[in-house]
């Protein structure tokens, strides 16, 4: 018989020939073909369990709106309200959800699986944050035409959504995807998660003139502030585009680190 060893490789040292050395039982999967796998996997396990909570998140967010429509009349506090609202969707499922996620996928044991696939790790977090934050699309555009109606706002710019989204996605994807990998324990992930989302409502949808200055700088540093405050820009009447543009420059550097922090924590948590 061909003896099997764990490595995943074959030998020869049943037959008492000698070994001529590991061969790997398949080539290992290129990044961008493992990606596209991982995410239509990932998007058609998620569809039936997920989309009851994505329904939760954008009558939240609209719950939200209309609360605060009795204390903001319009102007800059609308528009902040609006867009804060929206990307509180994208919080609830690319941050909260995906924290949760992966903090029992690592409990369980689930990291096992993925860690024997031919596939790089990077298109295991890319694709799993992908599918959820394609989830967000949907409740986020129904958040912001509500919104924009509700507190009488333009619709002409909302287009810039498609830009948004994606960029606010994976900036909070891959924070939640890092904190459930990084938590110790899964309780600990869905508590990091919960708040998580919770300072992205209270520093995101709180218009920004309302918070103390110590509460404003660390608004700064919350991945979903600069994709508010580019929605937010587009609903002026003359909206200051080069500021738009250099809050989703800021959303896409700071996508890009915090989905290699999680592709480093995955690779952590797989090999232990």
């Amino acid at each position: 018989m061909t003896a099997v060893i764990p490595s995943g490789t074959v030998t020869k040292a049943a037959h008492g020939e000698p070994d001529s050395g590991a061969a790997p039982l398949a080539p290992r999967a290129r990044l961008l073909p493992a990606l596209a796998a991982v995410y239509r996997a990932q998007l058609s396990r998620a569809r039936v369990s997920r989309i009851p909570l994505l329904f939760v998140a954008t009558f939240q967010s609209v719950g939200i709106m209309i609360l605060m429509r009795g204390v903001v009349d319009g102007g800059d506090e609308a528009r902040a309200v609006v867009a804060g609202s929206s990307v509180l969707v994208v919080a609830f499922v690319a941050l909260n959800l995906l924290a949760q996620y992966f903090g029992s996928l690592r409990a369980s044991g689930g990291l096992d699986h993925y860690a024997t696939l031919p596939v790089p790790p990077a298109s295991v977090v890319l694709g799993t944050a992908g599918a959820y934050a394609s989830f967000t699309v949907p409740g986020t555009v129904v958040t912001a035409v509500a919104g924009s109606v509700l507190f009488q706002l333009p619709l002409t710019h909302l287009w810039v959504l498609a830009a948004v989204i994606p960029l606010a996605g994976a900036a909070l994807a891959g924070l939640g995807a890092a904190l459930g990998l990084l938590a110790p324990r899964q309780e600990l992930a869905t508590l990091l998660g919960q708040l998580g989302m919770s300072a992205a409502l209270l520093l995101g949808v709180l218009p920004a003139g309302r918070l103390p200055e110590p509460i404003v700088w660390a608004r700064d540093l919350l991945p979903s502030t600069y994709g508010v405050e580019a929605l937010a820009r587009t609903f002026a009447a003359r909206p200051d585009w080069s500021a738009v543009a250099f809050d989703l420059a800021v959303c896409t550097a700071v996508g890009v680190a915090s989905l290699a922090v999680a592709t480093w924590a995955y690779r952590r948590a797989a090999v232990r």
